[in-house]
């Protein structure tokens, strides 16, 4: 475990190079996700297929996660996140010279693959070098980034698009990442307690199926699914909702639903402190919970309601995801980067199945059924919480039945 205490000149810089990281990851990643009405147009296609320049670089990003761990773990925590950046930072620049569906969406594939190799070496970097104290809140800036990080790309490139061209939008965010990323290179100090180990396929295989044995971590990452996926499922399609009848926004006007990203940074920032007042059951109930009541206000039919609706919605998604990752990165006694790796495969498989299932929903039942979906997907959330509660509770009672026994054998 780290020792680097929050507060300390080194947890600032630690804190401000990932924030900088995140903003990048997320803004590359979900910069599209505002233009999927925009290629069902261009490209002639129905919004379940409009919606695949984003659902295939979640998907691609989900497998390639399961590798990113170990290979860090090889080559170096910094190495492979700084060049996961940079490269995923050119991509960015190439979607912008795409010219067809195909193309766009294979740039994007191979933007995922890279991707990859931020997010869940971040989680394991953190885990190293930060005091356990100190942890949830160091997670939660950095989440703050990723939170800042979507609401500006999915602002900018719709606003750019309607003064100039998706395309524009895209060329200008990459070559920002990639300064970006180089801020990044220099500022992130070296890891202190990683310890490299050659790459080994039974190694990497075996240190996977270890953590898929913790049914507690397995609760965390069915978890991690269905809050993303239900998160992705709302943002893709309120877009459709408020571009069609009876609304007919704008599409730099309906962009700014984005800025409620802000207040999920917030979530984000703050949860740290109250888990620990609190305890992690009771605040993942708590924004799990709130994710259900935002979904359920956006069923409003005027403007202000919804957008009221996603904000709190927003607020309690990213309260959830800093709580689990943060418990992940506990629970796991060891290959941590695995373990992080695993939450984020399932993390961003919930993005890409529930993403595009969510168009099928819209397609045949409105918005109404696209809050169902949602709904179905936060009540297993809530099943699952239940059940991580009971594994947490039987392996301190076991704890502390195995403390007796050591008291009263010597």
């Amino acid at each position: 475990m780290g020792s680097i205490k929050s507060g300390t000149r080194r947890y600032r810089q630690i804190n401000l190079a990932f924030f900088m990281a995140g903003f990048v990851t997320f803004i590359t990643l979900y910069d599209v996700q505002p233009l999927l009405p925009e290629f069902s147009r261009e490209f002639g296609v129905a919004a379940a297929w409009g919606s695949l320049p984003l659902s295939i670089t979640t998907c691609a990003l989900a497998v390639a996660m399961l590798f990113a761990g170990t290979i860090s773990e090889t080559m170096g925590r910094k190495k492979v996140m700084v060049a996961s950046l940079v490269a995923t930072s050119l991509l960015a620049f190439l979607t912008s010279q795409t010219s067809t569906l195909p193309e766009l969406v294979a740039v994007r594939l191979v933007q995922g693959v890279v991707l990859a190799g931020l997010p869940a070496v971040a989680m394991a970097y953190l885990s190293e070098e930060i005091a356990p104290a100190s942890l949830t809140s160091a997670i939660g800036l950095y989440i703050s980034g990723n939170a800042i990080g979507g609401m500006t790309g999915r602002i900018f490139t719709a606003t750019m698009t309607e003064l100039v061209s998706w395309r524009s939008a895209l060329a200008v965010i990459g070559i920002a990442c990639f300064l970006l990323s180089l801020y990044f290179a220099k500022s992130l100090p070296p890891s202190e307690n990683f310890k490299q180990r050659p790459f080994a396929a039974r190694y990497f295989f075996t240190s996977l199926f270890k953590q898929l044995q913790d049914p507690g971590l397995l609760c965390l990452y069915g978890i991690s699914f269905l809050i993303m996926g239900s998160f992705v499922t709302l943002y893709n399609y309120i877009t459709f909702r408020l571009l069609g009848s009876p609304y007919y926004l704008s599409q730099s006007l309906v962009s700014l639903i984005f800025l409620v990203y802000m207040l999920g940074s917030f979530s984000s920032s703050m949860v740290g402190g109250q888990v620990e007042r609190f305890g992690r059951s009771r605040m993942l109930f708590l924004t799990i919970a709130t994710m259900v009541a935002g979904a359920l206000i956006t069923l409003a039919h005027d403007v202000p309601t919804v957008v009221a609706g996603i904000g709190v919605f927003t607020c309690g998604f990213f309260g959830a995801h800093t709580i689990a990752s943060a418990w992940v990165g506990s629970r796991a006694k060891s290959a941590r980067a695995q373990a992080a790796s695993l939450y984020l495969f399932f993390y961003y498989l919930g993005s890409s199945v529930s993403g595009t299932v969510g168009g099928l929903f819209w397609a045949r039942h409105g918005w109404v059924g696209v809050v169902l979906l949602i709904m179905g997907l936060l009540c297993l959330g809530l099943f699952l919480l239940k059940a991580l509660t009971l594994c947490a509770e039987g392996s301190c009672n076991a704890k502390n039945a195995v403390a007796r026994l050591d008291a009263l054998s010597s």
